[in-house]
């Protein structure tokens, strides 16, 4: 058989005839308790490998392991994927699964929020020290390495500033000293950016943004390389981390219309942000995809296109000034997330979370989510926010 595109990939993948019983869409199995036959049976379960066959609600259903099986072929390389209630619920399960107490951790200063405030917390609570390092690093992360260094966090493109980081380099020095590789993938999905390909142990995913794509449903993925399965599994266990039934389908009907979305999304996300670089109200656009954003060439090598969300910085003006753009946008909500069919625009402050690099800016942040409109009409839109900062600015 012939190797599948990834378009086919997100209809085909996970529909196995024992999950789906003949209907198009696996259908939704709620369960806790599972009957056994008698004793002996019973025994048997709990003596056995439980991954894929029923246990215990909390061990998942063929509605789970549809979606997780899914998420697994779409990662060449990988051995198999364990589902989450969020994708923060996700990243605190994989380091909980790798570090212990006394264990040094490598983290991006560009890192999504809530991951700084894991290490901060709960981590640093149980004896984890983390290290803060530029995200263009590199093969550089080497002189940063410790004999206790267990392992390296990576987010490439960042999520407010969207650095993209030499992932191979970094891989190769972690191989070198036994070091995991533990990257959150949640901006390219696999079908942008396959990482256990190049050498990533554990590709974390927010499903909650483009794999469900309506803004509807808290869900949360972690892939494992080959060999790398077995700790993360164990310690999910432990951990009672599960995801519904319920979102698990709706994460997997999302699923399906991944690819022709996340082209929708990359395509206008792109047009607006080559616009907004003509803007005199504008000072720098941070979209991986334009020259001059941090670890363009990188990107170029590595990834197989962009997705709907970046960044720009404004020229000049203050908070009243970038709160007037953003609060009267018509077609733009204002909230957390991304990676729905509806645009988002954001206030962002990438100064509030550095420790290892200085953020410098001409003006303030704003962060687009480009959706499912019309990017004519969200031109317009911009094209009015950007005249009432300029107004305010003066």
């Amino acid at each position: 058989m012939s190797e599948k595109q990834d378009k086919t990939k997100v209809v085909t993948a996970g529909r196995r005839k024992e999950w789906t019983q003949g209907i198009v869409n696996p259908p939704v199995w709620r369960a806790s308790t599972i009957l056994y036959d008698d004793v002996a049976h019973l025994r048997a379960a709990g003596a056995r490998d439980t991954h894929h066959r029923l246990f215990y609600g909390r061990r998942g259903t063929p509605t789970q392991w549809s979606l997780a099986d899914a998420l697994t072929e779409l990662e060449p390389g990988a051995e198999a994927t364990l589902l989450y209630p969020s994708g923060v619920a996700a990243i605190a399960s994989t380091l909980l699964a790798l570090l212990s107490p006394g264990d040094h951790l490598l983290v991006p200063d560009s890192a999504y929020d809530p991951t700084r405030s894991l290490a901060n917390g709960l981590l640093a609570r149980m004896g984890v020290e983390t290290s803060y390092y530029d995200p263009l690093i590199g093969a550089g992360i080497a002189a940063l390495c410790r004999p206790n260094t267990r392992v390296v966090l990576l987010e490439s493109p960042g999520s407010l500033t969207f650095e993209v980081q030499d992932v191979p380099a970094i891989v190769a020095v972690a191989r070198e000293r036994g070091i995991a590789t533990v990257l959150d993938n949640t901006w390219a999905t696999p079908l942008l950016f396959p990482v256990i390909a190049l050498g990533i142990d554990y590709s974390i995913l927010a499903a909650t943004k483009y794999v469900v794509g309506h803004s509807d449903v808290m869900l949360g993925s972690v892939t494992a390389a080959q060999g790398k399965f077995a700790a993360l599994r164990d310690a999910t266990y432990q951990l009672g981390q599960t995801a519904s039934p319920d979102d698990a389908w709706l994460g997997a009907r999302g699923l399906r219309t991944m690819a022709i979305r996340l082209e929708q999304h990359g395509r206008a996300a792109l047009r607006i942000a080559e616009w907004l670089r003509t803007r005199p109200e504008v000072a720098r656009v941070l979209h991986p995809a334009l020259p001059d954003c941090p670890g363009h060439a990188i990107f170029q090598r590595d990834f197989k296109g962009a997705s709907g969300l970046f960044s720009f910085v404004l020229a000049g003006g203050g908070e009243k000034e970038r709160a007037a753009l953003i609060d009267g946008l018509e077609h733009f909500g204002i909230g957390y997330s991304w990676g729905g069919y509806e645009s988002l625009a954001l206030p962002v402050d990438p100064q509030r979370f550095r420790t290892a690099t200085e953020w410098k800016a001409e003006g303030p942040v704003v962060r687009l989510q480009i959706g499912l409109e019309d990017p004519d009409d969200l031109i317009t839109d911009l094209e009015q926010g950007l005249a009432r900062f300029a107004r305010l600015r003066g």
